[in-house]
Parts: structure tokens; C-alpha cells; sequence
């Protein structure tokens, strides 16, 4: 029977990095509305975090606290992390484009500010929880599993992995800086667990969208997508549009960190693949023929090469997830887009939807 999230002992906060951006920003919210004090630790080097942190402010102006500092700064680090009741660390680069251009410092944010914080927490002498955000980039470009196109979408020819995705038993193959950096992480993560008893989990996302998001070329893609489309710009779609991702809806996604926050006792040094699964699986070309009927007109796109360490297919086997940390089935795609494109109409007052938009349940 997992335990309830515990309650706040005196001025103990959750130390959440990244705690500005997107994914970030959302488990602010949630953990103060729970009753937790939150402290957000945030360079504000993402456009449009500012506006993140300035809402949380003032949703939760006696629960939010906030540290302005780079993960690269040890000091800081340590500082936070002093008095951390357990943390969530979502601060990273987020984009392979981005580690191609300047590999050593999306190893010394990736990396080296993950090992810092992993230090930080294993000098205090005490158990104190880690739940880090990886990604599904650390299996590689998974070229080696045959597919077949349907339609507008990949499909493996595999019926079994069709049915089930890509699980935690696949082989680790780190392609790119990006994939180096996050996936080296990532075996820190684990390896504190075994090595000096620090209760961490490890998140390897699919493609997490929703509220808040800043969605851009490069990261982001549902809400990028969105926003062209809202300002009726063209969508840049790097191969064929035919590639396949498990899309989950960032409330989805902060029901699993916090799962694995209450069960930590059970799940310490374990991986998990989290995204929408095989039910959530959609391809480019499918988004954007949604996106057009929520926006009411043709949406222009313009094709470029596959980018390195583009992956055709990509679909997580949340079986293990699901069972583990009692998670219910996601939002089903199409709604948590619908309520993705309400947000940014309403945040950026863009034009009525052609439709009424459907709510989260």
C-alpha cells in the first residue's frame, strides 16, 4: 500500500530544479496545492520561464520560494539542496540540435550538474528521495527494429512490440551529446542507489506535452506545433512526418513523479519507461490533421532531412510503470491537445476555436 506523500516538517521544502520550465512548473503547482512548500531552482535561461515562475508566484505566494542559479553553480547546488525534503531534477539541456552545437556544455549541465546534486545529496548522511527526468533517447536510434509504414505512421513489424513498445530491458545505446550526456546521467541516478544508498528513480520520457509549455524547433514539438499553428506560421517537419511517438500529457506525467516519490521505498534504483504507451502512440502527419480541426483551416508545412539521433519510432512499454507505480490509463491524445490549444488561445488570446474545445476530465 504506498504511503501518502509525506507532510512538510517545519520549513522543508521539495527542491524541484528546472522548477521554472514546463514539466517543472506544473509539479510546483500540484505539490503546493497539496500543502508543500516548493523551492524552484531555475537559471530562467528557457524564453518564456519567467512567465511560468511569475504565475506560480502568484497562485502560491507563501509556498513558492525560488533560487536563481545555473546547475552549474556547486554552491548553489549544495545550498538548496541543503535542506531538501527530496527533489525532483528536471534542470538539463533539452535539445540534441543544441548539444551538436556546444557539446561540453550540455555535458557540463547534463552530467556534471546532475553529479553535483547526487553528491550534495549523499554527503548529507540522510535518505533523502531524487526522482530524475531521462529520456527515451538513451535506447538510441533503434534502428535496428524493423519497421513498416502504415498508412501515415511507422509501425515495427515485430507484432510484439507493436502491441507492447520499447521496454526497459532494451539495451542502453547513447547516440548524440545529447544522448551521452542524459543517458551517463541517468546511470549516475541508479548507481547512487546501489553505490551509497540514495533512494533515487529514473524517468525515461517519451514526448511529454500540455500547459505551460514554450514549445520550440527543437523541443517541445505538440505545443510548437500549436503555436504555429495558432499564428498561422508553417511547421518545419524534419523527415517524412511518418515518425511515431507515445505523446502523455504533462498531468499524467506529475502523477508518475509523485507516484514514484510515495513508493520510493519500493522502486529505489529502477527505471521507468514513461510516456502515453501504445494507446497513445501518433504519428507527425496525425497531430497535425487534429491540429487542423481544432484551428479550423490547412496547416502549411515545409520538409527537411532527418536530424541525427532522430528516431522513426519511438514507443514506451509503460507496462512496468503502470504496475509499479499504480498509474491509471493517460489522457487519450487527442483531448489533452484539445486542452493544450484552449490554453494557448486563452494565454495568448488567440483567435476562437473553430469548435468547442473539449476539457481534461
Amino acid at each position: 500500500m504506498p504511503l501518502p506523500l509525506p507532510s512538510i516538517g517545519g520549513r522543508q521544502p521539495v527542491l524541484i530544479t528546472g522548477g521554472a520550465g514546463f514539466i517543472g512548473s506544473n509539479m510546483a503547482d500540484r505539490l503546493a496545492r497539496e500543502g508543500h512548500d516548493v523551492l524552484v531552482f531555475d537559471a530562467l535561461a528557457r524564453p518564456g520561464v519567467e512567465a511560468n515562475l511569475d504565475w506560480l508566484k502568484r497562485r502560491h505566494p507563501q509556498r513558492i520560494s525560488t533560487r536563481i542559479a545555473d546547475i552549474r553553480d556547486e554552491a548553489a547546488v549544495v545550498d538548496a539542496a541543503a535542506d531538501a525534503q527530496a527533489v525532483f531534477h528536471l534542470a538539463g539541456q533539452v535539445a540534441v540540435t543544441t548539444s551538436l552545437v556546444d557539446p561540453r556544455e550540455d555535458f557540463d549541465i547534463n552530467l556534471r550538474g546532475t553529479f553535483t546534486l547526487l553528491d550534495a545529496l549523499r554527503r548529507r548522511g540522510q535518505p533523502v528521495p531524487l526522482v530524475f527526468a531521462s529520456t527515451n533517447k538513451v535506447y538510441g536510434d533503434l534502428l535496428d527494429i524493423a519497421l513498416e509504414r502504415r498508412g501515415d505512421c511507422y509501425a515495427p513489424a515485430d507484432p510484439a512490440i507493436r502491441a507492447r513498445g520499447i521496454g526497459e530491458s532494451r539495451p542502453l545505446d547513447f547516440h548524440t551529446p545529447y544522448g551521452c550526456s542524459k543517458g551517463a546521467a541517468d546511470q549516475y541516478v541508479l548507481d547512487f542507489a546501489r553505490s551509497f544508498g540514495v533512494p533515487t528513480a529514473v524517468m525515461r520520457m517519451s514526448c511529454i506535452f500540455g500547459q505551460r509549455q514554450m514549445g520550440t524547433e527543437d523541443q517541445g514539438w505538440v505545443a510548437h506545433f500549436l503555436i504555429r499553428a495558432l499564428r498561422r506560421e508553417p511547421i518545419s517537419i524534419f523527415g517524412d512526418g511518418c515518425q511515431v511517438r507515445d505523446v502523455l500529457h504533462v498531468n499524467d506525467a506529475v502523477e508518475a513523479y509523485l507516484s514514484a516519490w510515495r513508493r520510493i521505498g519500493a522502486v529505489q534504483g529502477r527505471a521507468f519507461n514513461l510516456g502515453g504507451g501504445p494507446t497513445n502512440a501518433v504519428s507527425l502527419r496525425q497531430v497535425i490533421a487534429c491540429i487542423e480541426d481544432l484551428v479550423g483551416h490547412r496547416v502549411e508545412t515545409r520538409h527537411a532531412d532527418w536530424r541525427a539521433g532522430d528516431q522513426r519510432y519511438y514507443v514506451s512499454d509503460t507496462s512496468l510503470a503502470m504496475r509499479e507505480l499504480g498509474l491509471r490509463p493517460p489522457t487519450p491524445w487527442p483531448v489533452g491537445i484539445a486542452a493544450l490549444a484552449r490554453w494557448l488561445r486563452e494565454e495568448h488570446a488567440a483567435p476562437a476555436p473553430a469548435r468547442p474545445v473539449e476539457a481534461l476530465p
